[in-house]
């Protein structure tokens, strides 16, 4: 199959890297004498390909415009599932689209949900290929966007403690990840949070209230200025003590079956105020360190924060600045070598490595034994922490083990 034109389409939610992607592929396009063109709002825009008039062609000037350090993506993104759209005609639609702009394949960037588009599609003999997208690292292959994602919630809670400290607060920050806890877990060890609360993790809000309070009392009674902060990270996806999901009955899902999540950070507030009012100890310590006001300042403040869309945006990692010029510039080379219906894993010395879609986009969570050694260290996860780990040794030679 000999290919004049790509379409490069990013899709789902953004992130940093994106753009690193886009121009990966187009550089490396512009070598071999291929020209790159931008399907605009994701598979929405594929859909309405056969009504556009024209398509931004990649051209070395018009990639000068893109910054590879920055987020978001220049192609646009939307959250629309192909097999959803209520058309009949939709993939011969498609194929109309591609054919009237004369698209040869689709370079997809995407997480699960998009990668089940690309499977879709390549199922219907449309040439695709799927680059790894989501600041939610919940895939099998590393993703564009986590460490980036990672980076801006550790920034964000670090900063937090200034004001967490200021008024001996305890801070519990929201981040995104569904229901798979990786930036959770990743962002709230680099910023030094006290206590990580993920998805897969079970958590004893007794076990959790006890040691909050024993670590901010002892903070603020050992401080000289009697101040001292405690900081939670709790991914959106936490579950409550049921098992039930904290979501937004109030809001359709989305097209891909998903819910809007909320409520994680307000459920652990409360599940914490609770039993701070409760607790005939909290009165005691308020009196020693001179911040006890009878019926104005009674409890120590837990404030939630959600930094939200803050988490995703703004700017890309180097990390990710240079995977995503990395995947997209392998996703070139998958094609010219007329490997189509996969998803790029990585390019390591010289391999362009590749796997089965569907084996790409099965969810991947944190493992028991990815915490353990945290907890050694006397960071909470929510639960009790085993007094020892059985830990396995392993000689690795070779190319070494990468992280995440």
């Amino acid at each position: 199959m000999e290919i004049k034109n790509f379409g490069i389409i990013t899709s789902g939610g953004d992130c940093g890297g994106l753009n690193a992607v886009i121009k990966g592929v187009a550089l490396t396009a512009l070598k071999h004498h291929i020209k790159t063109f931008i399907i605009p709002n994701g598979y929405a825009g594929l859909y309405n390909l056969v009504d556009f008039d024209h398509l931004v062609e990649l051209t070395q000037d018009r990639l000068e415009q893109i910054d590879v350090y920055l987020a978001g993506s220049e192609a646009g993104n939307s959250r629309v599932k192909i097999a959803k759209i209520k058309d009949e005609n939709k993939y011969e639609r498609i194929r109309q689209g591609l054919k009237k702009f004369q698209i040869d394949a689709l370079l997809i960037a995407g997480g699960d949900d998009t990668g089940s588009v690309v499977a879709d599609l390549s199922e219907k003999n449309i040439p695709c290929i799927h680059i790894p997208k989501t600041m939610d690292l919940d895939l099998m292959t590393y993703s564009v966007g986590g460490d980036s994602t990672i980076g801006r919630i550790a920034q964000f809670a670090w900063d937090l403690k200034t004001t967490g400290r200021t008024h001996n607060r305890i801070i519990v920050m929201e981040v995104f990840g569904r229901y798979a806890g990786h930036t959770a877990f990743r962002g709230g060890i680099a910023c030094g949070a006290d206590a990580i609360l993920i998805p897969e993790i079970p958590v004893d809000f007794d076990y959790l209230y006890e040691f909050v309070k024993k670590r901010l009392i002892e903070r603020i009674e050992k401080s000289d200025v009697k101040a001292g902060t405690v900081t939670i990270i709790v991914a959106e996806g936490l579950r409550d003590a049921s098992g039930k999901e904290l979501v937004d009955e109030s809001s359709p899902p989305d097209a891909f079956g998903h819910k809007k999540l909320m409520g994680a950070g307000k459920y652990v507030v409360k599940q914490i105020e609770d039993r701070i009012k409760k607790d005939p100890e909290i009165k005691e310590f308020m009196k020693r360190t001179g911040q006890y006001v009878e019926g104005v300042y009674e409890i120590p403040e837990v404030r939630e924060i959600r930094p939200g869309h803050l988490v995703r945006c703004g700017f890309t990692s180097p990390i990710d600045a240079n995977f995503g010029m990395e995947v997209g510039a392998s996703a070139v080379y998958l094609a010219l070598n007329n490997i189509f219906g996969v998803t790029v894993v990585s390019y390591v010395d010289g391999k362009v490595h590749y796997m089965d879609i569907k084996e790409a986009i099965q969810q991947r969570f944190v493992s028991e034994e990815s915490i353990r050694i945290y907890e050694q260290m006397g960071i909470s996860f929510g639960r009790k922490p085993q007094e020892k780990i059985d830990l396995k040794f392993e000689k690795v030679s070779g190319k070494p083990i990468r992280p995440y």
